[in-house]
C-alpha cells in the first residue's frame, strides 16, 4: 500500500524464497492463466501487450525520476502483469528492476545492463499504472519496491557480523510484537512454514504502516491490527468490495432534494439513537448490504421512533443483481429491497458472512422502504443533509483502513485516489478534533476496528472519494 521502496531486513529469520516472493508479492503465478469474474475484473497480460509495454515504460520513468541513484535504472524481468477496465486502465505490474551501465546524465538510446550481478542490485516492484487513453494521461498509483534476496553465502569461518547483536535485539522485538499480536486477535496457523509465513507478511506491514504514517496529514495512528497478517491482495479479496469502482454497473439514481438549513458545526446521529451497535462482515465482501442496512435502519428510525437491526444476510441471499461475498452496490440493494417488500431483522434472519439460499418471509418483514436518492458531492451540502435527515450510505478508497488505529486519517491523494473506491461504509456525524475537520464513519469490521468500530476520515479534501457515492433510502 506504500507507494515508497521496503527494504529487505536482515531481521527475519531466513525464509524459502519462493514461499515469500509466492505469499508476500504474489509471484511465480503462471502468467497466461485467465482470471474469471464481472465486468472490470483484472485480466492477466502477456509481456508483448503494447498497453503493457507502455505502462512499463511510463513506471520506469517515473522511478528514475524519483531515484537519487546515479544510474538509470530498467525493468530486467516481468513476473506478472495484470489490467482493469476502472475509468480507463489500471495496469498491476510486479517486475524485477536492475542497474543499466546508463548514467542518468548521459541520454543514451541504449542502456546495457551490468554482466556482474552484484552491480545489478536488482530490486523487486509493485506498480500500479491507471491510464486514460481517451485522455492521453497516465498516472502511477503505486510504486512498492524492495531489494531481490540474494543467495546466502556459506558463513563457515566468517568474522561475526559486529551489528549482529542490534540485528538480534530487533528480531526478538519483531517475534514478540508478533506473539502479542497472536495472542490479542486469537490467531492459530495451520503449521510452522505458514507461521513463518505470516510472520514476514506481519514484518513487511509494520514497514508499511510506518510509511503510511509518515506520509499522513492528519492525526492518524497506524500500526498493527487484526488485519496484520494479510498481505495486501488477501485484504482487499477478504474486505473490500472491487465493484463500488466499476462505474458502468451503476444505477442512476434520483438527486435527493437539498437540506433546508445550514450544516451546524457539528452532528453525531449515534447521539440521537439512531444508530446501532458495530456489526462485522466477516472475510465476506458484503460491506455494501451493512452501509444500506445501517442508513435504513436510521431512516426508520427517525420516521417510526423504533431503532431495529436490520439482516444484511436478506441482501447477501436475496439480492440477485449484486454479487453477494464478492461486492455490490448501494444502489442495485435498494432497488431490491423495494422488489423484496423489505427487509427483517437480524434476529429473524441472522448473518452467516456466506450466500445461501434465501429464506426471505414477507410476513416477517420489519421494515421497508419507498425509494432511493443520491446526494450531492458538495460536502458541505451532505453535511447539511446528513444532520438534517440521518445517516448516509457513502463509500470511499479504503488505501489506509487495513493499518488503521485512531485518530483522523488524511492521506496523501496519490495514494487515496478518489475513483479507485472499494469499500461502502455508513457515515453517521462529523465535527472537528483539535482543529482537524473530520467525518464519523461507522464500518462493518467489528468493534475491534479503529476506534471502537469506528473510522475518522479527513473532512473538507474530498479525501479518498468520500463524497462520490453518497445515497439514503427514503421512507415515507
Amino acid at each position: 500500500m506504500a507507494a515508497a521502496g521496503l527494504r529487505r531486513s536482515p531481521v527475519i529469520p531466513c525464509l524459502v524464497l519462493a514461499a515469500v516472493c509466492a505469499s508476500v508479492l504474489g509471484l511465480g503465478e503462471d502468467l497466461d492463466r485467465p482470471l474469471f469474474g464481472p465486468p472490470g475484473s483484472p485480466i492477466r497480460l502477456h509481456e508483448s501487450d503494447p498497453g503493457l509495454k507502455k505502462a512499463l515504460q511510463f513506471a520506469e520513468e517515473r522511478y528514475n525520476r524519483g531515484s537519487n541513484a546515479m544510474h538509470l535504472r530498467r525493468v530486467s524481468r516481468v513476473i506478472s502483469a495484470t489490467k482493469q477496465l476502472v475509468k480507463g486502465i489500471r495496469y498491476t505490474i510486479t517486475v524485477e528492476l536492475s542497474n543499466t551501465q546508463c548514467k542518468k546524465s548521459a541520454m543514451l538510446r541504449t542502456c546495457d545492463f551490468y554482466p556482474e550481478a552484484h552491480k545489478l542490485k536488482t530490486e523487486v516492484c509493485v506498480f500500479e499504472v491507471w491510464d486514460i487513453p481517451w485522455q492521453g494521461t497516465s498516472t502511477l498509483l503505486k510504486q512498492k519496491c524492495q531489494a531481490k534476496a540474494e543467495p546466502q553465502m556459506d558463513e563457515t569461518n566468517k568474522a561475526e557480523d559486529p551489528s549482529s547483536s542490534a540485528h538480534m535485539e530487533e528480531s526478538v522485538k519483531l517475534l514478540g510484537q508478533f506473539k502479542e499480536f497472536m495472542v490479542k486477535y486469537n490467531k492459530v496457523y495451520s503449521s510452522q512454514e505458514e507461521t513463518d509465513r505470516r510472520l514476514q507478511i506481519f514484518h513487511e506491514n509494520l514497514r508499511t504502516a510506518e510509511k503510511i504514517q509518515s506520509l499522513d496529514q492528519g492525526s492518524a495512528e497506524y500500526g498493527v491490527t487484526k488485519f496484520s497478517d494479510l498481505t495486501e491482495e488477501e485484504f482487499r479479496s477478504s474486505y473490500l468490495n472491487p465493484l463500488l469502482s466499476q462505474w458502468t454497473l451503476h444505477r442512476p439514481m434520483k438527486p435527493a432534494p437539498p437540506a433546508k438549513e445550514p450544516a451546524p458545526a457539528s452532528w453525531d446521529w449515534r447521539d440521537h439513537g439512531a444508530v446501532s451497535s458495530v456489526k462485522n462482515q466477516g472475510m465476506c465482501g458484503s460491506c455494501w448490504a451493512f452501509s444500506v442496512t445501517g442508513n435504513i435502519e436510521g431512516q426508520w428510525f427517525l420516521k417510526n421512533g423504533t431503532l431495529l437491526s436490520l439482516s444484511e444476510q436478506e441482501l447477501v441471499d436475496c439480492d440477485g443483481v449484486d454479487q453477494a461475498c464478492r461486492g455490490g452496490l448501494p444502489s442495485n440493494a435498494y432497488e431490491a429491497i423495494e422488489k423484496l417488500g423489505g427487509l427483517e431483522t437480524e434476529s429473524d434472519y441472522s448473518y452467516t458472512g456466506r450466500k445461501q439460499r434465501c429464506d426471505f418471509t414477507s410476513g416477517k418483514v420489519a421494515a421497508y422502504i419507498n425509494s432511493s436518492v443520491e446526494l450531492s458531492k458538495d460536502e458541505k451540502e451532505i453535511a447539511a443533509w446528513l444532520a438534517e435527515n440521518g445517516p448516509v450510505s457513502v463509500a470511499l478508497n479504503a488505501f489506509a483502513m487495513q493499518f488503521y488505529r485512531k485518530g483522523v486519517s488524511h492521506p496523501l491523494k496519490i495514494f487515496c485516489n478518489p475513483w479507485m473506491i472499494d469499500h461502502a461504509v455508513l457515515m453517521v456525524g462529523y465535527g472537528a478534533r483539535n482543529g482537524v475537520p473530520f467525518w464519523a464513519i461507522k464500518n462493518s469490521w467489528g468493534e475491534d476496528y479503529g476506534e471502537q468500530g469506528y473510522y475518522y476520515l479527513y473532512r473538507g479534501s474530498n479525501a479518498c472519494g468520500i463524497n462520490k457515492m453518497c445515497s439514503s433510502a427514503v421512507v415515507n
